[in-house]
């Protein structure tokens, strides 16, 4: 018995007649200016190596500058907090909400999320993305000069509306140059900044907490450092990173038709600046849309709380300020190794929600050993147990992957990822304050209601890839039934794949679009 799902796919590719194809291509992707609807040019497997090589020396190279300044922006208050930042107890919850409210809303509970993605859509991506670098980096600058909560509040909110637009833009790029079976490697690539970044991070403020604070506070150090870094990566940006294959001047324009062509035969698309209501109903009523929000929030809730707390509660072990920011720099380490390895299996596997699950356990099991051993005072197992907690941070850059290679349609790619990352600030929002102040110093609580969120994770992911091994089982036969109904030889159906390629269409309407599990 076929599921909703199923009979939706159905539905949706049965209107989208070779006939109804040619009013849908009027409006079609940009690459469709350059290419059209037929590859007239085709490139040796030596060729598309080399341009390959070529792209991986830019789009990563830049996409990872970008994450690890943004992610050592964010956690700056982690480093701050133990270095003779003025702000604490509640009112430092309060401030670490802050930066997430600024990516998921305003005061008025109106999502910012989406207009930034929108606001993407009708300009070109990598000057957007730069401008809202420059902007965060002078935000971030006027952190060592705020002196009251409320000034921290609102530089904290505004650095988050700043940062937003950076995943969703660097998923999309990431997906316009890259193939299915490229496309987790290169956001692992730079995804694993985010282990960096702490294990950086925590040693340069180690190397702040000597200096005795007499003409200016540690803390403050910190965000003018890191708002010089930013306005930096943001001139880099600015200078060569892509908006598009068929815009980017460094690639030759023989380089641009064959940047479209590689990844022609994915279906996936590259960009349509004309917003489609339609995509995002159809993205609203697709359920791994849903899953995919839920899958966000399980991790990021227990994220949102270790990102903040995670110095404090191994300070908490009985370790001085100085000793927790080197001793948490091992966690750093084994999360890059876990976001490369999944990275890596998710594309030669062709998987997605197996890494997820693999992730995961090591984490729960590190969160039963800080449950476990709490009060024994053995050191050495409680640290072994903090760092084991790193492999779960492999799981969102296996989301954001997901999404690159499951979702066709440019608006309706904009709305999940829109959708994605402002459950990504829910899930934070809640994770602040699942470490409470009357929980300390051991936040057993906290840590039990980790192990419970990680566990229903596993499970949503399982779902996922379930799911998605029928629809393709689905699809193909689907496209046989089609084949034989009218008749089409194994010429005939690739010159119809080719047509379907940069037609804009979502991945429900579009018959040759296989899922990755």
């Amino acid at each position: 018995m076929p599921s909703s799902t199923e009979q939706q796919i159905s539905s949706e590719v049965e209107k989208v007649t070779p006939e109804a194809l040619d009013e849908l291509l009027k409006d079609g992707d940009e690459a469709l200016r350059l290419v059209g609807t037929q590859a007239h040019q085709h490139f040796s497997e030596e060729y598309n190596r080399k341009l390959k090589r070529k792209l991986d020396l830019f789009i990563p190279t830049i996409a990872a500058a970008v994450y690890f300044t943004q992610f050592l922006d964010k956690t700056s208050l982690n480093y701050a907090s133990i270095m003779g930042f003025p702000i604490s107890g509640q009112e430092y919850n309060l401030v670490s909400m802050a930066f997430y409210l600024g990516k998921a809303s305003d005061s008025c509970y109106i999502v910012w999320e989406f207009p930034t993605v929108y606001i993407a859509q009708k300009l070109p991506l990598a000057k957007y993305l730069s401008a809202n670098m420059f902007v965060w980096g002078v935000v971030l600058a006027c952190h060592g000069a705020a002196k009251s909560f409320g000034t921290f509040f609102a530089l904290r909110f505004i650095l988050g509306m700043c940062e937003s637009c950076v995943a969703p833009i660097l998923i999309l790029i990431i997906s316009m140059f890259y193939k299915k079976d490229e496309q987790a490697t290169r956001i692992a690539s730079f995804y694993m900044m985010l282990g960096f970044s702490q294990v950086f991070g925590g040693f340069v403020a180690y190397g702040i907490s000597f200096y005795g604070g007499a003409a200016i506070a540690p803390y403050k150090i910190v965000y003018f450092l890191l708002g010089g870094l930013a306005i930096v990566v943001g001139l880099i940006v600015l200078l060569w990173f892509p908006d598009s294959p068929v815009t980017w001047r460094m690639l030759t324009k023989e380089e641009r038709v064959a940047s479209l062509e590689r990844v022609r035969d994915d279906q996936g698309g590259i960009e349509n600046k004309n917003f489609k209501w339609d995509q995002v109903i159809e993205a609203l009523l697709d359920v791994r849309t849903w899953l995919i929000v839920l899958a966000t929030m399980l991790t990021d809730i227990p994220s949102g709380g270790l990102t903040n707390f995670s110095n404090i509660i191994i300070r908490n072990f009985g370790y001085t300020s100085k000793e927790t920011l080197i001793l948490a720099t091992p966690a750093g380490i084994v999360e890059v190794i876990s976001v490369v390895v999944c990275g890596w299996y998710s594309d030669k596997k062709g998987e997605r929600m197996l890494p997820v699950i693999w992730a995961t356990l090591p984490t729960l099991v590190g969160v039963a050993l800080l449950i476990g051993f709490n009060g024994t005072n053995q050191k050495g197992v409680l640290l072994f147990g903090t760092y084991l907690i790193g492999t779960f941070g492999s799981t969102l850059s296996t989301i954001y992957a997901y999404n690159a290679s499951n979702t066709s349609g440019y608006t309706k790619k904009l709305t999940i990822n829109a959708l994605t990352l402002t459950f990504f600030c829910v899930g934070n929002i809640a994770g602040t304050e699942i470490f409470q102040p009357k929980d300390a110093p051991a936040y057993i609580p906290g840590k039990v209601a980790i192990m419970v969120l990680l566990t229903v994770q596993i499970g949503v992911a399982y779902l996922l890839r379930h799911i998605n091994v029928r629809l393709n089982r689905t699809r193909h036969k689907a496209l046989e039934e089609l084949k034989a109904s009218r008749g089409w030889t194994n010429d005939d159906v690739q010159h119809e794949r080719e047509r379907r390629a940069f037609a804009d269409l979502t991945d429900k309407q579009n018959i040759f679009f296989m899922y990755t599990t």
